[in-house]
């Protein structure tokens, strides 16, 4: 079969407000970074498979006549998306050497793109593809990365497949699919962050496929028609954590004084609700300093009340600390313990602030990127269209 070579890219994401209150039967709102993960996938005559991930020094491939071998004559439907395929997953990592003690970033991405590329090409022959990813997320920080590199999978296979059609027009630099497309494109992804992660809420997959911002509460995602594009600074700490441990660790607070924690997490709901409001009303009205005021009084109370959950941690602190010095106001994103924070900058916001307040943060050890929140989830490119840097990591592949 004919494959054209494609180009795409999906975004990070964020936790705006509601992070481990969700877990809770609380909103969440959950936002995309404008940070992205950029796929590149071209048609060869080698006679393999080749997966490039520059971002983790990973570079393999495979021949088409072993991966054939692992093809069950009952596979899925390429436009239906099935239960995860425990069987096939089992053989893929017995093909891979993948036990539990091994499943580092190099086997979850080996085994999450073997799955979905076998499942949707198995039923014909099996195409010789190169697959070259580079990111703008730092890998295991809480920023979506995996979900980020699952949409790009899906999307550029369901594409080269004929699955779904490709969206780009000629004379267009970029485009993204219709509903239908994408919500198929999110199933696949979906597929693919369950062999990665296991037990996944649909969440950073969802944000990777629509963009933008989504509610999330009591396992029903809803993408949110219309919201502004915020500038902010995402900072990592780089201080390690365990989310598991984190979530216990709330849990076990809220069962030991209920009556303290329970309102705490009411408060963090009335934040998500309200914030809700305030960015539905900024695409409607003329938006003005009191609007930005209103977020940044939310930052700061449900920063308090993630220090109370007892997720905070020492370097967020500093984050706060500094930020603030210079009029900013930050949070910790996800589960907190360290990771990552986010800063909300105003329209006003000087250039010589953010340069002066990265400087700072940078000078503390931390990363830190000036970007933006709430942009467009998966879409095709153009190659004149993909970041000139990123393109030339892309096609030396």
């Amino acid at each position: 079969m004919q494959v054209k070579d494609i180009y795409v890219s999906a975004p990070g994401k964020a936790i705006l407000h509601g992070e481990h209150a969700v877990v809770h039967g609380k909103v969440a709102l959950a936002v995309s970074l404008n940070l992205r993960t950029y796929l590149r996938l071209k048609a060869t005559n080698t006679g393999k498979v080749c997966v490039n991930l520059p971002n983790i020094d990973t570079f393999l491939w495979w021949d088409l006549s072993e991966l054939k071998q692992l093809i069950r004559h009952s596979s899925g439907k390429r436009d239906e998306v099935q239960l995860l395929d425990a069987e096939l997953v089992r053989r893929l990592r017995e093909f891979l050497g993948v036990t539990n003690e091994t499943l580092d970033h190099c086997n979850m991405a080996s085994l999450s793109f073997l799955y979905i590329y076998l499942l949707l090409f198995g039923q014909r022959e099996l195409p010789s593809l190169t697959v070259s990813v580079w990111s703008e997320l730092p890998t295991g920080a809480g920023l979506g990365s995996s979900a980020a590199y699952s949409v790009c999978l899906a999307a550029s296979l369901l594409c080269a497949s004929g699955a779904i059609p490709a969206p780009l027009n000629e004379w267009d630099h970029t485009a993204r699919w219709c509903q239908e497309d994408l919500e198929l494109i999110n199933s696949w992804a979906f597929q693919g962050e369950m062999i990665i992660h296991g037990n996944p809420s649909g969440v950073d997959n969802a944000v990777g496929t629509w963009g933008g911002m989504l509610r999330f509460l009591a396992g029903k995602i809803i993408p949110l028609s219309r919201v502004p594009l915020l500038r902010i600074l995402l900072t990592n700490t780089k201080e390690p954590r365990s989310t598991k441990v984190l979530v216990a660790r709330v849990k076990d607070k809220i069962n030991k004084f209920p009556s303290i924690m329970n309102p705490v997490l009411d408060s963090v709901d009335a934040i998500s609700c309200t914030c809700e409001r305030v960015l539905s009303e900024m695409t409607c009205e003329p938006i003005t300093g009191e609007h930005y005021n209103i977020l940044e009084e939310l930052i700061d109370i449900n920063q308090h009340h993630l220090n109370v959950m007892g997720v905070g941690h020492p370097a967020l602190d500093v984050l706060c600390r500094l930020t603030l010095a210079r009029g900013l106001h930050s949070k910790l994103t996800g589960a907190g313990g360290g990771g990552c924070g986010i800063t909300l900058l105003r329209p006003e916001t000087d250039s010589s602030i953010v340069q002066s307040t990265i400087q700072d943060l940078r000078d503390h050890g931390f990363d830190c990127w000036e970007t933006s929140i709430g942009g467009p989830g998966v879409q095709q490119h153009t190659p004149i269209s993909v970041k000139e840097e990123i393109l030339e990591i892309l096609n030396h592949y």
